[in-house]
């Protein structure tokens, strides 16, 4: 490869280990365009752009170098529609403090898509049905939800369960607080984790359950091959993991949904 490939393959991987914060950035720098464009078109021909298509604009601008840096193709969506959307917002004249408040929920419903690229995904009862059926019988069991939402998995199990140990790990604020109330209300014996699934030993678990995002498949393979000891089971609800065939494959619903099962 040469040094211009390597240059470009750097600068978008750069560009996609973040997506929220490199979409903000080009949104910052098509306003910035747009501006300019702007006080061009009004200098050299006394042309005024009204609000409403200079957010046409900017969505247009941002949609297109977010193509051209091939960040996930639903980012396109949201960088077009993001300035026409507060344009809009703001001629409904909502409270500021309103704005704020809505920005701070969405922040801690969504604060692990900014880390990890993970959204927040639920799963409902046919998975945890199919999951339970997948754990061993006859011993306790140690199991670990990671990426746990609202902790329905988690929840469902260690009632299903009660002879073994349940816990989730999740690192978006608010859907761990929920769960962990649901888990004090229920009196259940299951924890739950705030943080980072990569910061925890997957060694110690016998069954890891993953419910995450096409983008991090491959770094999750890689860090269950380095932790779970034999005889142990990784699940993945939707998401295989790409080019390594699974042992179990199951369609617990009639959505055509899938979960995908290795055994070490």
């Amino acid at each position: 490869m040469n040094q211009g490939n390597r240059s470009g393959a750097k600068r978008r991987a750069s560009l996609t280990s973040l997506p929220a914060a490199n979409a903000l950035a080009i949104q910052l720098v098509s306003l910035v365009l747009v501006v300019v464009l702007i006080y061009l078109l009004r200098i050299l021909g006394e042309y005024e752009i009204n609000l409403g298509l200079a957010a046409v604009l900017q969505g247009l601008v941002a949609a297109t170098i977010t193509y051209k840096h091939r960040l996930p193709a639903w980012w396109l969506f949201i960088q077009l529609l993001f300035p026409i959307g507060l344009v809009a917002a703001l001629g409904l004249h909502i409270p500021p403090l309103l704005f704020l408040a809505g920005f701070f929920v969405l922040l801690g419903l969504y604060w692990a898509v900014i880390i990890t690229r993970v959204p927040l995904y639920l799963s409902g009862p046919a998975v945890w049905r199919s999951i339970a059926d997948q754990l061993p019988q006859g011993r306790p069991v140690r199991f670990v939800d990671i990426g746990s939402g609202l902790g329905g998995v988690v929840l469902h199990l260690a009632q299903y369960r009660p002879d073994s140990s349940f816990t989730g790990i999740e690192l978006a604020p608010f859907p761990w607080l929920i769960s962990k109330i649901a888990g004090y209300a229920r009196s259940s014996q299951c924890r739950f984790v705030r943080g980072n699934y990569n910061n925890h030993d997957f060694s110690q678990y016998d069954v890891v359950f993953a419910y995450l995002s096409p983008l991090v498949m491959d770094s999750l393979w890689a860090k269950v091959n380095a932790e779970m000891r034999p005889g142990t089971l990784l699940l993945s609800y939707e998401f295989p993991i790409p080019g390594i065939t699974p042992h179990i494959v199951i369609h617990p619903d009639s959505g055509g949904s899938t979960l995908y099962g290795w055994r070490f």
